[in-house]
């Protein structure tokens, strides 16, 4: 793109132009795109299963603390010096200030009320001034009542010396005489594990440092009496001490502060009244707006409940809990936030309220130290925003505490961090590598207040919108517990956003439908999914969230049920079915998941399948079988699949039989009709289950098909390949019901297929799904039929197996082919006609006639992954390729400087100058097209060719692939592969052309295939964006060549010795019809497509008795127009764009037998028919703008018929006999290819304005018989293809 045109100045030039046409408007560039939706251009796949990490592994509740403090009031420890005056106050009480035993009992009670304020339902136990015998029997006490949970021991040791340092901690005796030290090992042994320690105390490192070590030795301890106890009693269980949590206040070596200012038990005060601590602190070390002495008395004062958010006291620790979160869940790895920041309620708020210890202490020399290790967040910007929140508290406290006090101003945090998510969201640069922004953590805090709930919801649904991986970070940050307790709330302002999250997050994380029915959740959604007065948008999102909750989940599934999920599924299904606008899509979106969550729901669950057949749930879906979106079609076809399937596993009845045959019958019927490999994946992969259950008459089916082929060929079948006795015919058909047989199916105990049964129909449909141009549908039918083929087979082998070895050999007998492909050997033996081996009853897998009695769930033969991949479709962010839609309009609002936009304007530009120049060619005088401007040898000789609108290609076809050409530089782009089971390539169009091109190829045998040419490498095949059999053909006569036609290359004679059988059939005429005179057949006509971009619609005409049309928006048949004819169509002709709203929509074909015919699109029978040629018509276009008609024979005939009267044609003699014709869309011009050697082009008054002979150059050779030729849409130049292996292109220009 570094050669872009200045389009800006394109653009001002086009706007002073003031011509106008119709042909060649320039709202072209604003259709949408065919053939370029999601499921066109990836692999339909669903995302693979990760293992989530944001769910806690390992989560303990604290259910235990023990509180010891070692105080010894009035008595100061040998190793502490204490200058006067020092901090005393411990749990904000001054012990001196009461007696020594009231004091200490005080504070003890006073520390379990702080600690009861994070958690209080926890079983507290105070053990105050205790003995090691004291401690002991506490904490074996409490693990025993904690079980497998976590217990907390705090330990303050302000009036015993400093531990150890092999991390000892000191006690008393009982008289309180002596300081008793106490083992981290022996404590560890009461204690257990998961435990928390939390040690206030100076040179408290040493502690963490031993732990370690000392767990070391508890599972080298238990190692050893493992192995000593080998012989005898088995030793307990080991005790992991990885998950225990260790807080300490200061590290190795270091004491803790002695400032009056501050309490002594610092480090608890910053665990246990972290606001408290944070404001007095502040004010020490801050300047604010009133006095420091008067502030630290009111900070005491502080009015209002840590627990009630509409206080002071209650906002500030809401405050405060949000900023440390996010501090945390932004600076940590998410397995350390997650084990500390999420384990539970009292864990993650001790660890909290850590990050502020750090922060304070710090500043008074001392370093916090805790295992798992935490890095110093002291200076984190989020800091700054909660001293600006205390400061603005501070402002307003001395006026909260006067006589007449205002009301409490809350504080805007809140809703300016909502402000700064939503600005990161407007200005962003949205991708997974970008960190989500630091008020995520936020978020997850205001869900808890009623105030900013709906605007942070709102928000976080914006967010969740970015992909799949802002999901990720929402249920990192722990959101989900929240969520699911949202589900309760009755707001109806809520349910938007709520249904809106949940479906992010089940399309994320499937694994979250446990949560949902063990919170009864799915209540919620089905009431959404029954309010008629909810949005399509929010019921579809409730649809995808009750498909979710039924996916492989017995427990869901029954839930669902009960909650009458079927018949609430099928009222969504009703209405008109459209393929465009945004309520016809968000209609469309919700059927989508309306039918998955009935696929999902029926899914091996019988009880479920009778309810929906309770409410005709089957018919209802067969009217989406024909809605304009694939999408619909496709998931329609999955849940009759599943519908099918459910019974499969069930005894089977009468009315169970006729359900299932007849959904088969509608399914089958759609094939043929619909052309989105998407849906007829589906109906295949629904097939396969009535294959499965009646796999019995499908055997018979295909043993009868194998009978009929060996007896059109005249061979006898073997007898170990089930030979049927003459008499077995007079048994007649099979009655409609099942009857019973023996389970060692036998080849008399198989069922007699009559002739057009379901199974017949079913059996054809796969065998000519089998012949699909589209390789994965082939494959598909092909392993269904080969798994039949292979239960024949192994029948077969069977009965030989058991065959008596004293009879004489069979005269028809032949020996068993080893080289059988996929050979299936089944378990069991199946015994002679009539008899019942005990091995057969007891393994046989195979049923009897009424296709199952044993009810197990057979595996299927092929399977899709079109619900796994919608889920991941909706699981992508509106960001993110294929997110935000497809079609033309894809990426229309991204990036305005993005290289896309910039490509799309520069494109725009460019088809508004060469449009400009082509309405040019209307009016200018014809032009000779003499210059040779591209020239190049082909492996074989061309079929067809033609011109890209606006790209300076050249697509040629050949017999058997295809390749495109820049004409302009004589590179050849690219060359794609034709499978020659397809048949012969007759004909090209370009689709797209505006924008990203697409190459539809037709063969003669009626298959279509959509290619997409590589952009980026010319080594590098177009890619096959959808295939199907487009039109059926009648088959093709014996072609035989003329007499005197010569044979002009050896390349020539390759292609027809080693060509198609119909193209070759008489290669080699016969001596006797050569020289009888004898007219010879021409060749079998072509299969020819056309493009109408306003329309978005195919025609194609061939050797069929119709005209048919298909929509190519929604990819399904649009019309059959009758012929009305025997001849095979040879020209098609169709208006390239549309006409004024309420004109004609023409179509024009010639036909072999020398007739023309014009339609109206919008009618069915012909507006007039032209019989005046005697030979194949090469070519009948319109010119409107001329008022003039053109049709031209390969007799050399041509006529130029004026439309206003249709009276007395121009006649145009061309030296025939003619290969090719064309008329060029605008320029007067009219192109006649002649096999003899020569092109001559007239204009449109008849007059001939040169003749083409010979290639370009001195003594240049004569051009080979021409064999295909056409012209450019826009431009005055004209391709030829040449039987000597050539393909030109000539200009009316000088060559430069």
């Amino acid at each position: 793109m570094t050669e872009m045109p200045p389009y800006l100045a394109v653009n001002d030039e086009e706007n002073k132009s003031e011509q106008t046409d119709s042909d060649s408007s320039d709202l072209e560039d604003d259709q949408p795109l065919s053939f370029d939706k999601p499921r066109h251009n990836e692999p339909i796949k669903g995302a693979e299963r990760e293992e989530h990490s944001w769910r806690v592994k390992e989560k303990y509740k604290t259910h235990c603390v023990a509180l010891v403090l070692c105080l010894n009031v009035g008595v100061d420890p040998p190793d502490v010096v204490k200058t006067q005056p020092c901090a005393r106050l411990e749990c904000w009480i001054d012990p001196n200030s009461l007696s020594q035993t009231k004091a200490l009992e005080t504070i003890g009670h006073a520390l379990q009320s702080q600690y009861e304020r994070w958690q209080p339902r926890a079983r507290y136990k105070q053990s105050l001034d205790p003995t090691s015998d004291e401690i002991k029997k506490l904490c074996c006490s409490l693990r025993r009542n904690a079980k497998e949970e976590r217990v907390l021991f705090h330990y303050n040791g302000h009036g015993v010396p400093k531990p150890t340092s092999q991390g000892e901690i000191w006690v008393f005796n009982r008289a309180y005489t002596q300081y008793i030290p106490l083992s981290m090992y022996d404590l560890q042994t009461w204690m257990g594990a998961p435990s928390l320690y939390v040690y206030d105390c100076s040179n408290a490192g040493v502690i963490v440092d031993n732990f370690r070590q000392f767990a070391e030795q508890h599972e080298r301890d238990y190692e050893t009496q493992s192995r000593a106890a080998e012989g005898g009693a088995a030793a307990g269980a080991a005790v992991s001490y990885r998950n225990c949590i260790q807080l300490a206040a200061c590290a190795a070596g270091q004491s803790l502060p002695l400032s009056p200012e501050l309490p002594a038990d610092l480090f608890t005060a910053c665990l246990t009244t972290p606001v408290k601590m944070a404001m007095k602190w502040f004010v020490l070390r801050s300047r604010v707006r009133v006095a420091p002495t008067d502030l630290l008395d009111l900070i005491d004062k502080i009015p209002g409940q840590v627990t009630d958010r509409r206080t002071m006291l209650g906002e500030l620790n809401w405050i405060f809990t949000a900023i440390t979160d996010t501090i945390a869940w932004s600076s940590l790895p998410s397995d350390l936030f997650q084990q500390l920041f999420r384990a539970d309620l009292l864990t993650a708020s001790l660890c909290r309220n850590f990050l502020l210890a750090d922060r304070i202490m710090r500043s008074y020399n001392c370093t916090p130290v805790s295992s798992p290790a935490l890095p110093s967040l002291a200076r984190h910007s989020l800091w700054a925003a909660w001293e600006h929140t205390l400061d603005v508290a501070l402002a307003q406290l001395p006026a909260l505490h006067a006589d007449r006090a205002p009301p409490y101003a809350h504080s805007p945090f809140f809703r300016d961090q909502l402000t700064a998510f939503r600005l990161w969201l407007d200005l962003g640069n949205w991708s997974a590598s970008r960190p989500p922004p630091d008020q995520l953590p936020m978020v997850l805090q205001v869900l808890l207040s009623t105030l900013h709930r709906v605007r942070a919801l709102q928000i976080l649904c914006r967010f969740l919108a970015l992909g799949a991986w802002a999901v990720k970070a929402v249920l990192a940050v722990g959101i989900f517990p929240y969520m699911l307790k949202l589900l309760q709330a009755s707001a109806h302002d809520l349910r938007a956003s709520m249904v809106y999250i949940w479906a992010k997050i089940i399309a994320v994380d499937p694994s979250c439908q446990v949560d949902l029915v063990n919170a009864k959740g799915h209540k919620y959604f089905l009431a959404i999914l029954q309010d008629p007065t909810v949005d399509v948008e929010h019921r579809t999102l409730a649809a995808f969230v009750l498909a979710g909750i039924v996916d492989n989940y017995p427990a869901g599934q029954e839930a669902a049920l009960q909650g009458s999920m079927i018949s609430l599924c099928l009222e969504q299904l009703s209405g008109e079915g459209g393929a465009g606008g945004g309520e016809a899509r968000g209609e469309a979106a919700l059927r989508v998941w309306a039918c998955v969550a009935l696929a999902r729901l029926w899914r091996g669950y019988d009880a479920a399948r009778w309810a929906g057949v309770r409410d005709l749930a089957h018919e209802k879906l067969y009217a989406l079988l024909r809605h304009g979106a694939a999408e619909v079609r496709a998931a329609c076809a999955a849940a009759l699949g599943a519908f099918v399937a459910a019974g499969g596993a069930a005894p089977r009845t009468e009315h169970a039989n006729a359900l299932d045959q007849q959904v088969a019958v509608h399914l089958a019927a759609r094939l043929p009709k619909d052309a989105a490999p998407l849906v007829r994946q589906e109906i295949l992969a629904a097939l396969q289950w009535l294959v499965l259950i009646f796999e019995q008459h499908f055997i018979a089916v295909c043993k009868q098909e194998r009978l009929r082929k060996s007896d059109k060929e005249g061979r006898p079948e073997q007898p170990g390949r089930w030979a049927v006795d003459p008499g077995q015919d007079a048994l007649g058909a099979a009655p409609p019901g099942p009857r019973p047989a023996a389970r060692g199916a036998s080849p008399a105990a198989l069922p007699t297929i009559g002739f057009g049964s379901v199974y017949m129909k079913i059996w054809s449909t796969l065998c000519a799904m089998a012949k699909e141009p589209h390789p994965q549908l082939a494959q598909m039918a092909n392993d269904i039929i080969s798994y039949i083929s292979n239960q024949v087979d192994s029948l077969g082998r069977e009965v030989e197996a058991r065959a008596p070895s004293s009879l004489p050999p069979s005269p028809n007998t032949r020996p068993l082919d080893p080289r059988a492909p996929n050979a299936v050997y089944r378990r069991g033996g199946s015994g002679l006609p009539h008899t019942i081996s005990e091995n057969s009853v007891a393994h046989r897998e195979r049923d009897s006639t009424s296709s199952t009695s044993s009810h197990s769930m057979k595996k299927p033969i092929v399977s899709t992954q079109f619900i796994e991949w919608a889920t991941a479709q909706f699981a992508r962010g509106a960001a993110e390729p294929g997110g935000g839609g497809a079609g033309g309009g894809a990426g229309e609002g991204g990036d305005c400087e993005s290289r896309a936009h910039h490509e799309r304007v520069w494109r725009r530009a460019r088809n508004k100058s060469i449009r400009r120049e082509a309405r040019a060619l209307r009016g200018a005088r014809p032009a000779r097209l003499e210059t040779q401007a591209f020239h190049s040898r082909c492996p074989l000789p061309p079929l067809v060719v033609l011109f890209h609108p606006y790209e300076q290609h050249a697509a040629v076809a050949f017999k058997d692939n295809f390749g495109i050409w820049d004409w302009g530089t004589g590179a050849k782009l690219c060359a794609g592969a034709w499978r020659a089971g397809w048949g012969r390539i007759s004909s090209l169009a370009y689709m797209n052309a505006h924008a990203r091109a697409l190459l539809a190829v037709a063969s003669h045998q009626g298959n279509l295939a959509i290619y997409r040419p590589s952009e980026s490498s010319s080594s590098a095949e177009p890619a096959l964006v959808s295939a199907w059999r487009a039109l059926d053909v009648r088959p093709a006569a014996d072609y035989r060549p003329p007499p005197a036609q010569p044979i002009y290359s050896l390349a020539q004679l390759v292609s027809e010795q080693f060509g198609a059988a119909d193209e070759r059939g008489a290669a080699r005429p016969d001596h006797d019809s050569l020289s009888g005179g004898d007219t010879y057949s021409a060749p079998p006509a072509g299969t020819l497509v056309r493009w109408s971009a306003a329309r978005r619609s195919l025609a194609l005409a061939g050797a069929a008795p119709a005209l048919r049309l298909w929509d190519a928006a929604a990819e399904l048949l649009h019309a059959d127009i009758s012929t009305e004819c025997e001849a095979a169509a040879t020209s098609l002709w169709r208006e390239e764009r549309a006409r004024s709203s309420g004109g004609a929509c023409a179509l024009l074909a010639g036909f072999a037998d020398g007739s023309v015919r014009a339609w109206d699109e919008r009618a069915r029978g012909p507006l007039y028919t032209l019989q005046h040629h005697a030979a194949p018509v090469l070519c009948a276009a319109l010119r409107t703008d001329a008022h003039a008609m053109i049709t031209g024979c390969s007799g050399g005939e041509v006529r130029i018929y004026d439309v206003r009267k249709m009276a007395t044609p121009t006649l145009v003699r061309a030296p025939g006999p003619l290969a090719a014709l064309d008329v060029h869309p605008r320029a007067a011009l009219i192109a006649c290819g002649s096999v003899n050697q020569c092109i001559s082009i007239y204009e449109l008054k008849g007059a001939l304005l040169n003749t083409i002979k010979f290639h370009e150059g001195f003594m240049g050779a004569r051009i080979g018989p021409v064999s295909c030729l056409a012209f450019h849409p826009l431009r005055c130049a004209m391709g030829v293809g040449a039987k000597d292996l050539t393909v030109s292109v000539y200009v009316s220009e000088a060559r430069r």
